[in-house]
């Protein structure tokens, strides 16, 4: 069992999670307080080449700022919007038309969205094509890509909310397409239709999951990324031409 133990813990993959061992010696304690997000948010070493704007173009600040304007764009759309398939309509077409710069806030909302996959999908491809996701930040790579399906997440859950023929037959393909998956596509449609139609309870569903918990989601797991981008400072390479890791 202790070599078991001793197996897991020197992996790479536990060492990607995990950059200290337990806290039963001076150094270990201190490194729990600076390596810990909620503890110490600014990190203590930074690479300066990941300080530069050509390292990111930007892209993942770019995606922050836009969630940034998604969410306070939704707040206000909240207070125009119920979701009742009688009346969500409704409250579309009255924002659009009899609130001012409705149609504006809803547009911003929109393509807001639109930019957001769109500068997430970027900024997977740059750290691809750049090789940041090698040792020792391939535990964040797997942070953007749970980033990447919570961004998608939060695009679809949207789509429906503004109950039209377009949001309506769109998210009954989609949730169709997701039934076809072999092992949990049952269960996935089951669970955000809460029906065997889209009905209320997806409505229901899909506004809570797309106000509450996605953002939420999005919001904590950012927080990490950028911090961890921070911590583990430039790419693989510039750690091995460096001398060493920025540990």
């Amino acid at each position: 069992m202790s070599k078991l133990i001793e197996f897991v813990t020197n992996s790479r993959v536990w060492r990607s999670f995990f950059r200290h061992g337990w806290p039963d010696n001076p150094l270990d304690r201190s490194l729990v307080m600076t390596s810990n997000i909620f503890f110490h948010l600014h990190p203590v070493k930074a690479s300066r080449k990941s300080l530069r704007w050509s390292y990111s173009f930007g892209l993942g600040i770019i995606s922050a700022i836009v969630f940034g304007v998604l969410t306070i764009t939704g707040l206000l759309l909240m207070f125009y919007y119920a979701p009742t398939v009688e009346r969500a309509y409704g409250y579309i077409i009255t924002l659009q038309t009899l609130v001012p710069f409705g149609q504006l806030l809803r547009n911003m909302h929109r393509w807001g969205a639109h930019l957001m996959v769109l500068v997430v999908v970027l900024h997977m491809v740059r750290v691809f094509y750049t090789g940041a996701y090698k040792p020792p930040r391939e535990f964040n790579w797997v942070v953007g890509v749970v980033l990447l399906l919570l961004t998608l997440g939060a695009s679809f859950t949207g789509y429906l909310l503004p109950w039209d023929q377009l949001a309506y037959w769109a998210i009954t393909v989609g949730t169709s397409v997701a039934a076809y998956e072999p092992t949990m596509g049952s269960t996935v449609k089951a669970f955000l239709l809460g029906g065997p139609e889209v009905g209320q309870e997806a409505l229901t569903r899909f506004y809570a999951l797309h106000i509450m918990l996605i953002p939420m989601g999005i919001a904590l797991i950012t927080s990490l990324h950028i911090w961890r981008v921070r911590k583990d400072g430039g790419l693989a390479a510039n750690a091995v031409e460096e001398g060493g890791s920025n540990e």
